[in-house]
């Protein structure tokens, strides 16, 4: 019986990475389930997320909640990063205070109370737990022999330690399903550090210095490609290569894609990025 699970895409999957949202569709299709799009949903809230107001901030996430919950969905998974750690941890706030959550139901009169049931998971998580490694492994038709990768988690998918979805320091869960697509990940320290960020709006500067370093240890390690899952390590560790090679001349770049992209390459389906 074909799998449906509830979707929450967030704002940058229908803008800037439209090929991550696009290759993961595939790939669940591919592995045999499907990611439903919840039918209302805005912005996970992360920007407000930001501020130091404990409980405002969590009026967008918990109303997205609310929206999956409507739809009588329990479970929820993300692809962004940063949409995952927002809903996780706005998710876990409203389960530990009840009396924040009864204020918070109550300034939204207008919507079903939220009672806190709904689960939100990582599509990495997702595959390892439910569809599984090996379901995966045996579902790939072109084997990723002798591509050398270097697994990038950046912050949001491990910190706070609480809601991250590995061992914060030594993760190996994109290494894991490297490894059953038949590529060799690299030993790369790197991988957890930060990209800057936000900081790329209005310190793009030190933001390609980080980014340097990152990738600068990637390619020492012999890798050949960097994936990620989050949208804005993806832009930083893209983007701000321009900037690198204007600070620093000699660097020579290094592509960098989605996961999904990488798993869509084994499963054996021609994908172009949008």
């Amino acid at each position: 019986m074909k799998m449906n699970i509830g979707y929450f895409p967030g704002c940058t999957l229908k803008a800037t990475a439209l090929n991550f949202e696009k290759s993961a569709l595939e790939v669940a299709k591919i592995l045999g389930f499907q990611l439903e799009e919840l039918s209302q949903w805005h912005c996970c809230g992360t920007v407000p997320s930001l501020s130091q107001d404990d409980l405002l901030k969590q009026i967008s996430p918990v109303r997205n909640l609310i929206y999956a919950q409507s739809l009588g969905y329990n479970k929820i998974v993300t692809l962004c990063s940063m949409c995952y750690n927002t809903l996780a941890q706005s998710n876990l706030f409203v389960k530990e205070n009840k009396e924040k959550l009864r204020k918070i139901n109550q300034f939204m009169s207008e919507m079903p109370d939220y009672d806190g049931g709904v689960e939100v998971k990582h599509f990495l998580s997702f595959l390892k737990e439910q569809i599984t490694l090996e379901k995966i492994r045996e579902s790939v038709k072109t084997s990723l022999s002798g591509i050398k990768i270097a697994c990038y988690y950046g912050c949001l998918l491990l910190r706070p330690k609480i809601i991250g979805i590995d061992d914060s320091e030594q993760p190996k869960i994109l290494e894991e399903l490297m490894q059953v697509l038949g590529a060799e990940p690299v030993y790369f320290p790197y991988k957890t550090e930060c990209c800057g960020a936000y900081h790329t709006v209005i310190k793009p500067d030190i933001v390609a210095r980080r980014v340097y370093r990152i990738l600068e240890n990637a390619k020492e390690n012999k890798a050949q490609i960097v994936i990620t899952s989050c949208p804005l390590c993806h832009f930083n560790l893209t983007k701000r290569q321009e900037e690198i090679k204007k600070i620093y001349p000699d660097f020579k770049g290094i592509p960098v894609v989605y996961f999904t992209e990488i798993m869509l390459q084994a499963l054996g389906e021609n994908f172009k990025c949008v």
